[in-house]
């Protein structure tokens, strides 16, 4: 797919992932660099991606081998369609696979207990609530428009094994909604990373990794910053966006085999 003026092609990894997304319609933003940069995931495990959007987290875990098997979920047929080009565009047709279909029909759709490992970015914005987006494609990846916390988080519970892991990049200010939805879905929060625009500011978001059947201990690491004082990336941003992978040291002690992958320069 060339870029013309309703798409645009931008590359990450320093070139070594190329992603078409709409020009105006509905781009992926940090938030993304972010669930897949902070999320753990071992080379035999299958991932799902529950809003998969135009696949950017999902190519992102391909490509860096977080994974053996990467399927997506995107309701919105467009985006899907992108997702699949995309996909085929980074030489990954038949390895990343996209499904256009609701989420709220994963429970009938997938087999139970098919995945080891589930990332979503879930509309955060209640349905009613602020200013809904003229653009479509914007308002429903943003707002509960076709699909709740709940619908995502039931989703994910029948598409992983018992043991199996879910990760969510979710508004801090909706944490308590965060953790009662996945405990209701037989879920338990696991390792949980408050993410701040800077030093000195409340948490903007938090990335969340729950285990399924899984016991009660939450590691809380030490907060994520994005900025720095001079509104720079700190270096924990940085980490993300280097290439080759780098081992990251002081995030979790438990893990301390966890390698935390990222971006390159977006072009």
């Amino acid at each position: 797919m060339e870029p013309d003026k309703g798409w645009t092609r931008d590359s990450l990894f320093d070139g070594r992932l190329i992603l078409c997304q709409p020009r105006e319609g509905y781009r992926f933003s940090i938030d993304a660099v972010l669930l897949a940069g902070l999320t753990s995931a071992q080379p035999q495990e299958r991932v799902l991606d529950l809003g998969t959007g135009c696949g950017v987290v999902l190519l992102i875990l391909a490509v860096q081998g977080k994974g053996c098997a990467w399927e997506g979920v995107e309701v919105q047929s467009d985006l899907a369609e992108l997702a699949k080009a995309n996909a085929e565009l980074n030489g990954l047709k038949g390895k990343v696979v996209i499904h256009p279909m609701d989420v709220r029909h994963v429970p009938t759709a997938f087999p139970g207990g098919t995945f080891d490992l589930v990332v979503s970015n879930p509309p955060y914005r209640r349905a009613r609530s602020g200013r809904v987006n003229p653009n479509r494609q914007k308002a429903v990846a943003r707002h509960e428009v076709l699909g709740k916390l709940d619908d995502f988080c039931r989703g994910a519970s029948h598409a992983l094994r018992d043991g199996g892991r879910l990760a969510i990049i979710y508004p801090a200010a909706r944490l308590d909604d965060l953790v009662a939805a996945v405990v209701r879905h037989g879920f338990r929060p696991k390792k949980l990373t408050m993410i701040h625009s800077c030093e000195g500011e409340p948490a903007r978001l938090v990335h969340m990794e729950c285990r399924k059947g899984g016991g009660p201990e939450v590691l809380v690491t030490p907060p994520f910053y994005i900025y720095d004082s001079k509104g720079g990336y700190t270096e924990q941003m940085e980490r993300l966006y280097r290439w080759p992978p780098q081992e990251e040291t002081g995030l979790n002690p438990l893990e301390k085999k966890e390698r935390v992958y990222g971006l390159g320069t977006q072009g």
